[in-house]
C-alpha cells in the first residue's frame, strides 16, 4: 500500500476510535493510538493526535457540562499531573511497549474479575476506596496516557467500581481527559513536535474528530444503563488483550 495511503487509513481509523472514546466507550480510547502507529512514527503520531484529543475533549465536556463529579476529579487529576510529569521525564528510559504490556495484563485481569462480580452476584454496590488510592491511580493514568495516550484504564480502574450514573461516569471521563492533554501540551511543545506538517496532517482530520465524537454519544445513549458498565468492562477486557498481544509481538 502507497505510505500516504496507509497514513490517512489509519489516521481515519484512529480518530474516530478516539472519537467513539471521548463520547462515551473510554474503554477503545487507548487504541488509537496503536493504529496510528501503524502509518506513522508513533512520536509523530501521538503529536498529530494530541490537539485531535483535545478538541474531542471540547465536544465531549460540552455534552456533558452538566454530568460530572467534582470529587473525584480533586482526587485524580494531582496525581495525574505527577505522572504525566514523570512520563516527560522517563519517556527516553522506560519502553513503551514493556509500559502497555503490563497495562494490557492489568486490564485484562481487572475487566474479568468485575466481570465475575457481576454476573455471580447482579446488582453491584459501590466501591469507597480512600482517596490516596484515587492519587495512585491518577499517577498511572498520568503517566501512561503521556507515553501513548492510554490513560484510561487506570482512571477506570478507580472510578468503574463506585457506579456513578451512565452520563455522570461518561463526563468526569470526559473533563479528567481534558484537563490532562492540556497539562501534556508543553511538553510536547518541548519536543519540537508541533511543526507545521503536523500541525495540517491534524487540521485534515478536524472533521472526522467531530463526526465521531457526537456518534459516540449519541451510541452511549442508546446503551441501557444496566448493560453500560458490562460492556465498559468487556472492552477492557478486549483493550488487555490487544496492548498485550502488541507487547509480545515488539
Amino acid at each position: 500500500m502507497n505510505p500516504d495511503t496507509l497514513y490517512y487509513a489509519c489516521a481515519i481509523v484512529a480518530v474516530f476510535v478516539a472519537g467513539l472514546a471521548k463520547g462515551g466507550f473510554a474503554g477503545v480510547g487507548a487504541l488509537a493510538m496503536p493504529i496510528m502507529a501503524l502509518g506513522v512514527d508513533p512520536v509523530r503520531g501521538a503529536a498529530i493526535l494530541l490537539p485531535i484529543l483535545i478538541l474531542q475533549d471540547a465536544v465531549s465536556v460540552w455534552v456533558y457540562r452538566h454530568s460530572w463529579d467534582g470529587g473525584i476529579l480533586k482526587v485524580i487529576l494531582p496525581g495525574a499531573a505527577v505522572g504525566i510529569g514523570a512520563g516527560y521525564l522517563f519517556a527516553a528510559q522506560v519502553s513503551e511497549t514493556a509500559v502497555l504490556g503490563v497495562l494490557g495484563g492489568i486490564s485484562i485481569l481487572f475487566g474479568l474479575h468485575r466481570l465475575w462480580i457481576e454476573r455471580r452476584k447482579g446488582a453491584v454496590l459501590p466501591s469507597d476506596s480512600p482517596g490516596w488510592v484515587g492519587i495512585l491511580f491518577g499517577i498511572a493514568s498520568g503517566f501512561t496516557s503521556h507515553i501513548a495516550h492510554a490513560g484510561s484504564p487506570p482512571f477506570q480502574m478507580w472510578v468503574l467500581p463506585k457506579r456513578l450514573p451512565r452520563d455522570m461516569l461518561v463526563g468526569t471521563t470526559a473533563f479528567a481527559f481534558a484537563a490532562m492533554n492540556w497539562m501534556k501540551l508543553p511538553a510536547y511543545a518541548a519536543l519540537g513536535q508541533f511543526t507545521r506538517a503536523n500541525l495540517m496532517a491534524t487540521t485534515m482530520l478536524v472533521p472526522v474528530a467531530i463526526v465521531s465524537t457526537l456518534a459516540g454519544v449519541a451510541l452511549v445513549r442508546r446503551v441501557d444503563p444496566a448493560r453500560f458498565y458490562t460492556l465498559i468492562y468487556g472492552l477492557m477486557v478486549l483493550l488487555g488483550i490487544k496492548l498485550v498481544a502488541d507487547a509480545l509481538i515488539a
